[in-house]
């Protein structure tokens, strides 16, 4: 699996770590405590109404620290210290995502000050300890990346249509069958152009190589979404 080095993917892939649902975790140190909570989330407006929702529950803590980090390429992150020493909390929380390898999540440490200041180290200690042990007590799933493609035919090519989807192990999101029969399916993003040249095969009744210089038969559409 790749893991995020220094704040980036160290490849791309089209597999990818998260979290399967949502996990706390708790450090205290001194007096003040550390509670951290981690969810999945597909994009940064998920990750803010969780924060805010976070921002409600405890209006009495002093601050609320996050990071997130948001789809493969490692570029979509953020890091916040809300009013920490600069450094403190936000990057040591980032740092415990990538340290696990995980990406679409948020973890969030909320802190109640216990009346003694910590120093820099301190906090840095506390807030990478409060989010690891969030993480160390999620529950984590690898993902396969999609491709997603809308198979339009006429209802005399569905057994056809019908058998090369079984066979090939495609993922059907979505069906409707009116005029004519749609299916919305997902294709493992490495295994995309290979399995829908298997298919035309199939459909079309001949080798891969013949299907190669075939369009889609007669009848039949397929589109990228």
């Amino acid at each position: 699996m790749t893991l995020y080095l220094c704040g980036v993917m160290a490849e791309m892939t089209d597999v990818f770590r998260t979290l399967s649902g949502s996990s706390t975790g708790e450090f205290k140190d001194r007096g003040s405590k550390f509670i951290a909570y981690a969810w999945p989330v597909r994009d940064e407006a998920e990750a803010l109404e969780h924060l805010e929702q976070l921002r409600k529950e405890h209006f009495k803590a002093r601050h609320h620290c996050f990071a997130w980090r948001i789809g493969l390429s490692g570029d979509r992150f953020r890091a916040n210290d809300d009013g920490e020493p600069s450094g403190t909390a936000g990057r040591p929380i980032l740092g415990q995502i990538d340290s696990f390898g995980l990406t679409d999540i948020v973890v969030i440490v909320v802190r109640y000050f216990g009346g003694t200041l910590l120093g820099a180290s301190g906090l840095i200690h506390a807030y990478r300890e409060a989010a690891a042990e969030a993480l160390r007590a999620a529950l984590i799933e690898e993902k396969l990346v999609l491709d997603h493609f809308r198979l339009q035919f006429d209802y005399a090519l569905m057994p056809d249509v019908m058998n090369a989807v079984k066979k090939f192990d495609l993922s059907v999101l979505h069906q409707e069958f009116g005029d004519d029969g749609v299916l919305e399916i997902g294709i493992r993003q490495s295994e995309t152009a290979d399995k829908l040249l298997k298919m035309k095969a199939s459909v079309w009744k001949v080798s891969t190589d013949e299907a190669a210089g075939l369009d889609w038969p007669p009848g039949m559409k397929v589109s990228a979404l």
